[in-house]
């Protein structure tokens, strides 16, 4: 098969621009998670904030000291895996790494980065709200040179999604090992405290969010105070309501918020403007 034909691209990834579904057994992404990635809604055939996340992830690759592919490199891959689409909504993801080299945490010089784009179908859990989401026991490590990045070193979130599963909830939120809140295991989280929203500065760890970006504008310009601080677990005792973003979910508001104290309800209608707001700038490319 014509690895360019539109059968190949079919596969649904890309790997330096050519339709593949494997990586060498020598890829540092996969040796040593050593790469970045980004997750972008598509709708209505639109990759949402495509530019933004193309720039955090040129920021990554800066901080990692790793090549990042040109944005109209990235746009080619986009645009061969989007002609052969069968479907307006789904979910891209570029993953750059180091690309292949030998055995040992040092990287060899000039060693070629690989890139990666793949389209999976759009999540089959929708919805505004969260029924339920607890406190996972996983803490987050502290690691101020990697945080706000959004690498590909994910064991926290995957222990922590694990705990989510288990208790049958929807989310879950995670401190550091100091016992700070910084993120739910798939995206920013928001507190709402005395008609303002409070989130975590994210200096020691955590990912600095798309939509985390997006909803600090909005709430800008709705004149919505937002105080970006060190978070704690005192604060979830008293919060009055919780929100958490990611690029594909958007905003979505908690319900029910599982403590070691016990199990909060929480309000709701103060944060409905706001995600009616981000809604709108979300579905906007």
């Amino acid at each position: 098969m014509d690895p360019l034909s539109p059968e190949a691209v079919r596969a649904g990834s890309l790997i330096d621009g050519i339709p593949a579904e494997s990586v060498p057994c020598t890829d540092r992404g996969l040796a040593y998670g050593d790469g970045l990635f980004e997750t972008i809604a598509l709708i209505d055939g639109q990759p949402r904030h495509w530019q933004r996340h193309l720039a955090r992830l040129r920021r990554g690759g800066e901080r990692l000291r790793i090549p990042c592919p040109g944005d109209e490199t990235w746009q080619q891959d986009l645009g061969l895996i989007l002609s052969t689409a069968a479907t307006a909504q789904a979910v891209i993801k570029l993953i750059l790494t180091r690309g292949s080299g030998p055995r040992g945490y040092a990287p060899t010089v000039g060693m070629p980065p690989r890139r990666i784009l793949q389209m999976t179908p759009w999540p089959g859990m929708a919805g505004d709200t969260l029924a339920r989401v607890i406190l996972c026991r996983t803490p987050l490590a502290r690691s101020p040179l990697l945080a706000g990045l959004k690498h590909l070193n994910r064991l926290e979130q995957v222990l922590a999604a694990d705990e989510v599963a288990h208790a049958g909830a929807q989310e879950g939120l995670m401190l550091d090992t100091e016992s700070e809140l910084v993120t739910g295991t798939r995206g920013n989280v928001f507190l709402l405290m005395n008609g303002s929203l409070h989130t975590p500065t994210l200096e020691q760890s955590g990912v600095e969010g798309i939509m985390r970006e997006v909803l600090l504008e909005v709430a800008s310009a709705l004149g919505f105070p937002v105080i970006l601080r060190r978070l704690t677990l005192e604060d979830l005792e008293r919060c009055e309501g919780v929100a958490l973003t990611n690029s594909v979910r958007g905003l979505q508001v908690v319900q029910v918020l599982d403590l070691p104290s016990g199990r909060r309800r929480l309000a709701e209608s103060k944060l409905l403007d706001l995600r009616e707001a981000l809604r709108r700038r979300h579905l906007a490319p």
